[in-house]
């Protein structure tokens, strides 16, 4: 059964901002510093798409200690620091959105961040007035990603049925959580993970520019669609 599409559910980090490879490689940096040395391409596997808590928990049951006082913090003011140097909109997400608005589609974004890490991201790349009131924070729920509950949480509070949801993802945590919330998923392989990792999806792609027309043949049900 084919489902009208009744809300664009964004991911923020790697989908509407290009803050993924910074993030891989802070974080690369900030475990070796701690004692826990381990690739970028492991950093993507182990935490691209789920929450700070995860990092921190995983960080202190390897290290076998707790990490020093202010510690997120001073993680979370480098990041701050890196991202007004180097943050900009993901390629052809403006263009991408400007297309979207002529569908009639709702949009919001619901990203495992907080919302002063989502506003300062979108802020810094001209971003946030387009969905100023339409933004979901992983920390308004219990359960981060890959569990569905921020996408659940979005969909409800945006007045959608999940059947009548798609998300736009390019983690593997973040399709996980919207297949499991029941939602049609479309999936970015530009960024930091590979299309391979994001085989779950509805539909993979590698060009924001085609989002658009992903998005109006889940709108009209082309039968050409994918499944």
């Amino acid at each position: 059964m084919r489902h009208a599409v009744g809300l664009l559910i964004l991911d923020n980090d790697g989908v509407l901002v290009d803050s993924e490879p910074i993030a891989v490689r802070l974080d690369a940096q900030i475990l070796s510093e701690l004692g826990w040395s381990m690739t970028p391409d492991e950093v993507v596997e182990r935490f691209t798409g789920r929450s700070e808590a995860v990092l921190l928990d995983a960080a202190e049951a390897y290290l076998g200690r707790p990490l020093p006082a202010g510690w997120a913090e001073a993680r979370r003011q480098r990041f701050r620091t890196a991202f007004e140097a180097e943050l900009r909109p993901v390629a052809g997400i403006v263009e991408a959105l400007d297309a979207i608005a002529g569908l009639g589609i709702a949009t919001c974004v619901a990203s495992s961040g907080s919302h002063e890490k989502i506003e300062h991201s979108l802020c810094l790349c001209g971003l946030l007035a387009r969905f100023a009131g339409r933004i979901f924070s992983g920390t308004e729920v219990a359960h981060a990603k890959p569990a569905p509950d921020l996408f659940l949480h979005a969909a409800a509070e945006m007045g959608v049925e999940p059947a009548g949801c798609v998300v736009v993802e390019d983690s593997e945590a973040g399709v996980e959580a919207a297949r499991a919330a029941g939602m049609r998923v479309l999936a970015y392989a530009g960024s930091v993970t590979s299309a391979e990792r994001l085989a779950g999806a509805t539909e993979v792609f590698d060009d924001m520019r085609r989002l658009p027309d992903l998005l109006a043949r889940l709108a009209t049900g082309d039968p050409d669609e994918p499944a």
